[in-house]
């Protein structure tokens, strides 16, 4: 779920940025022709100079490991972050929550092009010559820009493989999923990201540690009789988890069951009067710092649940039993594992792990 966004605009690329392009794109060129054709095996390879790898229905080659790279969504900014690239960061977009706990000097040290969506001239404006981002609408004509913009200016993009494969971006609002989400997805983008930059060790030690996260929090959980729902965000039309993005992820570790795993729509706007009819045993709310969507931050969620007619006797309403998640835990991203800590810490404090 991203904040609203605003047109990308028709620029000319300013004269430092343009000097910067002209450069990377002779460099991509060279190494281009030099990789020969043994960079087309494996999801990702390393030729002589360039890493090339299938990206979302595209072939991106990255002539050297960036020094200017922008993310567009904080979940891939905070994997360059816990991969220890801030050096070689010129900015960062598009805020939910606050930055990953431990990464906070680090993200201080990158420029902030936006807490929302920035304009395509804002991130030119940066010279990159690498944008990653999380959502295929942050990399369209109605976010900051198609991907085609930034490549024809030289500039290799990138974007979550989580947010692309087994999913239909096509329709309206946030797509739906054809598979359902698998962590190994979120663990293969830190592993791409990792080799464009040159820093393989680290991305597989940053796995290696999330994977473990994981394992840990689900041990001894079975929660097969219990129910969940997920809430992101806006109460008059009320965003909630379909079955088989990031909240899937951690409803299925756990062995719970949410009770709306009959949509395969991400995020489908359903009505209260659905919500108090489903009556989960628990409520997972959004705690989101923007201010794009009403009942954002998790206290006004629960106080609109709470004064609601149609929800406020529901079981979790009256039980309290509610798990508070930040936006990017309910992400395809490295905090899903947050969210499964979370959820299983709440579960059994409720009595509600088996």
């Amino acid at each position: 779920m991203g904040p609203d966004v605003e047109e990308a605009a028709t620029v000319h690329l300013p004269r430092p940025a343009r000097r910067s392009v002209l450069l990377l794109t002779g460099a991509l060129l060279l190494t281009a022709c030099g990789s020969g054709s043994g960079s087309s095996d494996g999801p990702a390879t390393r030729g002589a100079r360039a890493v090339a790898f299938d990206n979302c229905g595209r072939r991106v080659t990255v002539g050297a490991p960036p020094k200017r790279a922008v993310s567009l969504n904080q979940g891939t900014t905070e994997i360059m972050l816990s991969l220890g690239l801030a050096d070689r960061m010129a900015g960062t977009a598009t805020w939910t929550d606050p930055v990953l706990k431990g990464l906070e000097k680090a993200d201080a040290k990158v420029p902030r092009l936006a807490d929302d969506q920035p304009s395509f001239e804002r991130v030119l404006a940066a010279e990159p010559d690498f944008v990653a981002a999380s959502f295929a609408s942050t990399l369209s004509a109605g976010g900051v820009a198609p991907r085609e913009k930034f490549e024809e200016l030289g500039v290799p993009t990138y974007l979550s493989p989580a947010d692309c494969e087994g999913k239909d971006n096509s329709g309206d609002g946030d797509g739906s999923r054809t598979r359902p989400l698998a962590m190994d997805t979120v663990y293969r983008e830190v592993e791409e990201l990792a080799r464009v930059f040159g820093v393989e060790d680290r991305g597989e030690e940053l796995v290696a540690r999330l994977k473990s996260r994981v394992a840990k929090a689900a041990s001894g959980v079975r929660a097969e009789d219990t129910t969940v729902l997920y809430w992101f965000a806006n109460q008059e039309s009320p965003y909630m988890a379909g079955c088989c993005g990031a909240p899937g992820v951690i409803t299925n570790a756990l062995g719970a069951k949410n009770v709306l795993d009959d949509s395969r729509q991400e995020w489908p706007q359903v009505s209260w009067e659905t919500v108090a009819d489903r009556d989960p045993d628990v409520l997972v709310v959004g705690d989101l710092t923007r201010r794009s969507q009403t009942a954002e931050s998790a206290a006004k969620k629960i106080a609109f649940l709470e004064s609601h007619p149609a929800t406020r006797n529901m079981r979790a309403v009256k039980g309290k039993s509610y798990v508070l998640l930040s936006g990017q835990a309910m992400n395809p991203t490295i905090r899903t594992v947050e969210g499964v800590e979370k959820v299983a810490a709440a579960l059994r404090a409720h009595g509600l792990a088996g």
